[in-house]
């Protein structure tokens, strides 16, 4: 599906299975940003000239698109960052931090991303918040039953990865979001490995901040993106300071700042990357992640059904609902798996993806982790899998 619009691609010999890391980039993505460097390179939102009068056309419509993708109430929603880490660190650093106070309970999970652990961990040593764990099932999921039995009359915050880069499982956000309402609990979603894959609606869904990145959905490295109730930017603090923010400042220390949400956009921003995002969500959305969503379900189901019949396979979540496999082989390392299906110039992650507590419940330091995306085809999973099928000499000597 839409091979054709990834010149990456047209190297036949690749088999490209690392989409939870990074996803390729189409040539609408590329030619967009290209546009910018070739034909009106400008900053934003300072200049009175033709070509900055288009950047800043495109880079503030790019907001639009976005508040339209995941159908958020108003462009002032939308904060351009870059990338997950840094959206995260925002709401942890410029919100949590002036809204909670020692013994207030946050609630994670031990499958988050480091991104959604390590600010907590800052809150913990800087104001005593507490954290507390959800647990997981048998199959390392987080189900909605263990969401409620978390909940106590302390819990301030439920932060959350829709779907984990590991397990792949996908969160119930709709019903957490209808609790998190109900309870008058802040709820924070990391879209990651969700934004680019299914749909999701800011305002159904009752998420109060919403964190991802385009880089992970066919847009570029270095520009993410914060999705905010209105009304929660406007008790935030930004965590930067400069230029295209402020308003006014004076030698006495007076300043006035900007309002939402360029307040949160000091400095010169990733402008080619803005655009570059924009386009990529435009490219998304033609094709409808509907049918990206029932796509990724087919082709892991048609995976996982093919690997079954390796030996020594072992499987972590093959019956979760995203394109995410995570899987070892039997007496083998996971970067040896990583390293041999290199030889076949295919890519696949090896490790604990970022992941590093989960290995406390799943016991087991690392894994191979295959991630699916709309231009990944079954003629490459059965080459993958005859890779596999024909290694077990190599296996042995690897791992003596």
């Amino acid at each position: 599906m839409k091979r054709e619009d990834f010149p990456i691609l047209e190297n036949k010999n690749l088999i490209y299975f690392d989409n939870a890391a990074t996803t390729l980039k189409p040539n609408c993505v590329i030619q967009a940003m290209n546009d910018y460097f070739c034909y009106y390179t400008s900053n934003i939102h300072r200049g009175s000239y033709d070509t900055a009068i288009v950047t800043d056309y495109l880079y503030d419509s790019a907001r639009q698109v976005v508040q339209e993708f995941v159908h958020a109430s108003s462009p002032r929603e939308v904060v351009f960052t870059s990338g997950t880490t840094h959206s995260i660190n925002l709401v942890v650093l410029g919100y949590m931090k002036y809204h909670l106070q020692a013994g207030d309970e946050v609630l994670l999970s031990k499958s988050e991303h480091a991104s959604n652990i390590l600010p907590w961990f800052r809150l913990v040593e800087e104001i005593g918040i507490c954290i507390r764990y959800i647990p997981l099932d048998d199959n390392y999921s987080l189900t909605y039953d263990a969401v409620l039995s978390a909940v106590t009359e302390k819990t301030k915050v439920i932060s959350l990865a829709h779907v984990t880069n590991v397990i792949g499982d996908v969160r119930d956000i709709s019903s957490i979001g209808k609790l998190c309402r109900e309870k008058n609990i802040l709820f924070h979603v990391d879209g990651a490995q969700s934004i680019p894959h299914m749909p999701i609606d800011f305002l159904r869904d009752s998420i109060d901040f919403l964190s991802f990145s385009g880089h992970k959905m066919c847009g570029p490295t270095g520009v993410g993106v914060l999705v905010a109730k209105e009304e929660l930017l406007k008790e935030m603090v930004p965590v930067f300071y400069g230029g295209g923010m402020n308003l006014s400042f004076d030698s006495q220390g007076h300043y006035l700042l900007k309002e939402v949400p360029v307040l949160f956009e000091a400095g010169t921003p990733a402008i080619a990357e803005v655009l570059g995002l924009k386009a990529a969500i435009e490219y998304l959305s033609s094709i409808g992640l509907d049918v990206i969503m029932q796509y990724e379900k087919e082709l892991k189901a048609y995976f996982v059904s093919k690997l079954e019949d390796i030996e020594g396979i072992i499987f972590y979540n093959k019956d979760s609902d995203s394109g995410i496999l995570s899987f070892n082989i039997e007496g083998v390392s996971s970067v040896d798996v990583a390293k041999y299906l290199n030889s076949f110039h295919i890519c696949v992650r090896a490790g604990n993806h970022c992941s590093k507590m989960l290995k406390e419940d799943m016991v087991i330091p690392s894994t191979v982790r295959a991630g699916l995306y709309f231009y990944n085809t079954k003629e490459e999973i059965d080459l993958f899998v005859s890779a596999l099928k024909n290694c077990q000499r190599v296996f042995k000597i690897v791992s003596e």
